[in-house]
């Protein structure tokens, strides 16, 4: 009878099993990508900052010729990255400016007080993506930078929760950008994006101010049952057919100042009345 009991025990164990997360340290996911080896994480939580800006294979891409002397430095990741149901307790970083002084997006105190007494570095870090990128349901408890990111294939976000504010500022996506029922949860920075193929917003939450100011969709976009529960700027956005707002909702005013649709001023009026 205990042999039987113990055995209905494990069956109803496994399904936990399955779900339970393993930890793996950051600094080990660097590793695999110092090594050229694809990455390719299950049930995983990610404890440390994932800093993709600072691999072996950095560059200095230019120098300005300005006072200050600005330094740009380029990490590449040149193999696959897949994470599938895992948690960021840390920064994910591929964009990193120790003179931002921004403690909720890697930076520290000590960069602060190096600022103090003239220590600032004037350098900044990218990190730019080579092959096919996917975070798919997972879950960023800190800040994800990306700007100026270079994403040459594929990259998805689906599903994925945003704790803190994401930033894809000025963000490269040569190929299809899919973030298909993304939750951002503290805001979502998409400032200057150009999107060449057709990205996908269905489904997604827009909690905390959005920025698409600048943002550009020569190929169209869907934003079918997205929800903007806060400020969404679009000044300046230019959009394509098709465009797609069927069952999109705008529970806060939002900043359609100069926004295009094929060459054409369009309203805030008109984003209203394609939600229906």
């Amino acid at each position: 009878m205990k042999k039987y009991c113990l055995i209905l025990f494990l069956l109803l164990l496994l399904p936990a099993l399955s779900f339970a997360q393993t930890n793996v340290a950051a600094q080990d996911i660097i590793a695999k990508i110092n090594r050229g080896e694809a990455v390719n994480y299950k049930n995983a939580r990610i404890e440390g900052n994932l800093d993709f800006t600072q691999l072996l294979n950095k560059k200095l891409k230019k120098e300005t010729d300005h006072e200050d002397r600005s330094k740009f430095y380029i990490s590449t990741v040149t193999a696959p990255v897949s994470f599938n149901n895992c948690t960021f307790s840390g920064h994910v970083l591929g964009y990193f400016n120790p003179d931002n002084f921004d403690l909720s997006n890697g930076s520290t105190v000590r960069d602060l007080k190096k600022s103090w007494v003239g220590e600032a570095k004037n350098e900044v870090y990218n990190a730019n993506f080579e092959k096919e990128v996917k975070f798919l349901n997972c879950t960023f408890e800190q800040s994800s930078n990306f700007k100026y990111s270079e994403f040459k294939e594929g990259v998805s976000f689906a599903g994925s929760r945003f704790s803190k504010e994401a930033f894809f500022k000025y963000s490269k996506f040569e190929k299809a950008a899919d973030f298909n029922k993304a939750q951002f949860e503290n805001g979502a920075v998409f400032k200057y994006v150009k999107f060449p193929q057709h990205p996908n917003f269905s489904g997604a939450t827009f909690a905390g101010e959005t920025d698409f100011k600048y943002a550009h969709f020569p190929e169209g976009v869907n934003f079918q049952k997205a929800q903007f529960k806060d400020f969404a700027n679009f000044k300046y956005t230019q959009f394509a057919q098709p465009l797609n707002l069927k069952g999109a909702a705008f529970k806060k005013e939002g900043d359609f100042k100069y926004t295009q649709l094929n060459g054409q001023k369009i309203s805030s009026a008109y984003f209203l009345d394609k939600t229906e």
